[in-house]
């Protein structure tokens, strides 16, 4: 299953969960990260853009995702993660024209569903990165 066929179920809906947390949530059940709920606390403080409309907890959630799957024990451990990162803001700004929060709330946050529809597209890019990075 992939993030985006995670998110798309439901399977979190009424959780009451921000950006970050979603894509965090939903990449540790669809790709088994085995992060704990300890762990996964971890991204409620990069929703809203860090709550100041900065950098997109989409883009954040997505940054710890590729790091709890692609890094052994520190970031510093070869060039991977930097360029998986790298790559995932690029694909993220190509795709929306920003990966700040600030941009993209106007243009894509509706009363009725809020990010969710962000939020899935977003999941459809990391699925992409994801998705070659475990086929190699």
């Amino acid at each position: 299953m992939t993030l985006y066929e995670y998110l798309s179920s439901g399977a979190l809906d009424g959780m009451d969960l921000n950006c970050a947390e979603k894509i965090l949530y939903g990449a540790n059940a669809a790709y088994g990260l085995g992060l704990d709920k300890s762990a996964l606390k971890l991204s409620a403080g990069f929703g809203g853009g860090m709550g100041a409309e900065d950098i997109c907890g989409i883009a954040t959630g997505g940054a710890m995702a590729l790091s709890a799957l692609f890094v052994k024990d520190r970031g510093h451990e070869g060039p991977r993660i930097k360029a998986l990162t790298s790559e995932w803001l690029q694909r993220m700004r190509e795709s929306f024209s920003s990966a700040a929060c600030a941009a993209l709330k106007p243009k894509y946050r509706t009363q009725e569903r809020g990010c969710a529809d962000l939020i899935l597209e977003g999941a459809k890019l990391l699925d992409e990165i994801i998705q070659r990075e475990l086929a190699e």
